[in-house]
């Protein structure tokens, strides 16, 4: 059934069928051809099912809490921050770009939203202090895809619900790659400081003025701290943490740093429900496409044919990664991990790999793609934020992605980098 879903599935993609449409089709079609057409009004009815979940409502508020921050030009703040302490050094905008984005990625979980706040701001800046309009854009797609790592991220809280596993563990586990990725990408642009001669934004700040800086991005920071702290601690569940969130941002943005007017928000609502309503039909299409998958039992048959090939974990997990890093130069991470996550964790749970490891294992993967050519979607975002094209875009960002490869087997063969916080916290 697999050997039909996939080709069918990349057939209709090709022919511009939106995701949605393509995820139902090509199972539908193979319960008409094997004559099991009595289970399709059950494929529709679990499209609904698959959305009518408390857990999932915290998606759209994560989202909605990501823009009103970024409209808020709280997004300013962070980057003010991180100028204030590295901008100083060789290179530094450059890593300036990296810090803003692994300090968003605390507030939005979003790649897309990573590189369209960061890059308006960043790409002009550093095109101006004398990098290539192309370096600015590879550096801020390559540092973006931190967004979907360290938490909050709707690309785990996707995997989480379609697998069944526990938010909480996924955001802790993924504190620590998220940081390595970041830090990888600073040590990449020290290196290249260094050989290309990188210019420094400017003169090193005193404290004062440090102190300035961070008052002012104080507050936003304070929002990854409300909501790891209250979910780790046990105040809040996930999805009341993303709703306070949003209370957060709106105070933050309407009454405290009066950057947001009240007119401003059926706007910001629209746009965020429109996002939201995007990624809850993939999920609700997963779930549909999932109960086909287990009605055909083919993650057993696959289970048994990649036990056939090897039965030892270290080589599957290395065939698996490249086969993942493959299927994200192609396809968008929240479908990715939605179409292949019901399919390949049964089999390597079944051979001893922890669900939250190889969760984190997938879900890097899978948004490093999102960086990755052909088809990496913030490729397409940076090059419609510096008006680069995407092909040169894709050729300077080579070194960041080898760093990021790197990291992604680090976290594949050295379990103990993703799962201490979790175990340390008593979530796996």
């Amino acid at each position: 059934m697999l050997v039909l879903f996939l080709p069918l599935f990349l057939i209709f993609l090709l022919i511009g069928m939106p995701v949605f449409f393509a995820m139902l089709s090509a199972p539908g079609i193979m319960l008409l051809t094997q004559g099991m057409d009595r289970d399709i009004p059950m494929l529709f009815r679990n499209i609904y099912n698959g959305i009518d979940s408390f857990p999932l409502m915290a998606i759209p508020f994560f989202m909605l809490a990501g823009e009103l921050m970024n409209r808020g030009g709280i997004t300013m703040s962070l980057v003010n921050f991180s100028q204030a302490f590295i901008g100083h050094v060789r290179g530094g905008l450059a890593h300036v770009n990296v810090l803003s984005s692994m300090l968003f990625a605390g507030l939005s979980g979003s790649a897309v939203a990573d590189t369209s706040a960061i890059g308006s701001m960043m790409i002009p800046a550093m095109e101006k202090n004398g990098y290539t309009r192309r370096f600015s854009a590879a550096i801020t797609a390559a540092s973006s895809v931190i967004g979907p790592i360290i938490p909050p991220s709707g690309i785990m809280i996707i995997y989480a619900y379609t697998m069944e596993v526990s938010v909480a563990a996924l955001f802790a586990a993924g504190v620590v790659p998220g940081v390595l990725v970041g830090l990888g990408l600073m040590a990449v642009i020290a290196l290249m400081a260094k050989r290309y001669d990188f210019p420094v934004a400017g003169p090193k700040q005193t404290w004062p003025q440090r102190a300035t800086a961070t008052k002012s991005a104080f507050l936003p920071l304070m929002t990854p701290v409300i909501i790891l702290g209250g979910i780790l601690g046990g105040i809040f569940t996930p999805t009341e943490a993303s709703a306070v969130a949003v209370g957060y941002a709106l105070v933050l943005s309407i009454w405290v740093m009066k950057t947001v007017k009240i007119s401003e928000l059926p706007g910001i609502f629209t746009r965020s429900a429109q996002s939201s309503a995007v990624v809850l039909l993939l999920v609700g299409a997963a779930i549909a496409f999932k109960t086909v998958v287990s009605l055909s039992h083919t993650a057993e048959q696959l289970a048994a044919w990649v036990l056939s090939i090897s039965d030892n974990p270290l080589m599957l997990l290395f065939m698996i990664n490249i086969l993942l890093f493959i299927v994200g130069m192609f396809l968008d991470a929240g479908p990715a991990i939605i179409i292949l996550g019901p399919i390949l964790a049964p089999v390597f749970i079944g051979i001893g790999v922890d669900p939250i490891h190889f969760a984190i294992i997938m879900s890097v993967n899978l948004t490093v793609g999102l960086a990755t050519p052909p088809m990496g979607l913030v490729l397409f975002v940076a090059s419609s934020v510096s008006g680069e094209k995407v092909e040169a875009i894709a050729k300077s960002i080579l070194p960041f992605l080898f760093i990021e490869i790197v990291v992604i087997f680090l976290i594949t063969f050295f379990p103990a980098l993703s799962m201490t916080i979790p175990r340390w916290l008593g979530l796996a």
